[in-house]
């Protein structure tokens, strides 16, 4: 039996860039979960203090750490798809994920980022938190978005794309004809 030409890596640099693809995702959701929590504790404390604090530490999480996680989240993904026999387009699951992540890392970057800058900027002027979606809205729908990739890289449901049909075809063709 010929070895299939799309898989590229081996078994351990496969495993190895699997092990950071899951560190990296699963860090992705805690730091979700860290501005959550520090986004409802803006949006409902009563002190100024607290609220600068949050907002603050959200800034910290939304320019330091999150679009690193989340480039690292989609470059793994990227090479795991293109070197394994899952393929980055012939699973549907494999290519929501891949759409979801690229929506996600994008929101990241132009809506949660300038929503949390704005929000710091209006606060440390001595302001109130202007709008509570502003340090909320972001955090929930990636929460959401992740917790849905996480339950299908699992469950990996919906079978294979018109594309992993068309490229599975020719292989089990020639499986019989052996």
């Amino acid at each position: 039996m010929k070895p299939n030409p799309s898989q590229k890596l081996s078994r351990s640099a496969r495993r190895a860039v699997l092990v950071v693809h899951v560190i990296a995702s699963a860090s992705w959701l805690g730091l979700t979960l860290g501005l959550l929590a520090l986004g409802t504790t803006a949006a409902t404390t009563g002190s100024a203090v607290t609220v600068e604090a949050s907002v603050r530490a959200m800034r910290l999480f939304a320019d330091w750490l999150l679009l690193p996680v989340a480039f690292l989240t989609l470059l793994s993904g990227l090479v795991l798809s293109l070197g394994t026999p899952w393929g980055l387009a012939r699973h549907r699951w494999v290519c929501t994920k891949f759409w979801l992540t690229l929506a996600t890392t994008t929101a990241t970057a132009f809506a949660l980022r300038p929503g949390v800058n704005s929000a710091v900027a209006a606060v440390t002027a001595g302001g109130p938190l202007p709008d509570a979606g502003d340090v909320l809205f972001g955090p929930v729908v990636s929460l959401t978005a992740y917790v849905f990739m996480t339950a299908i890289s699992v469950l990996k449901p919906w079978g294979l794309t018109r594309r992993g049909r068309r490229l599975r075809a020719p292989a089990r063709r020639t499986l019989q004809d052996a």
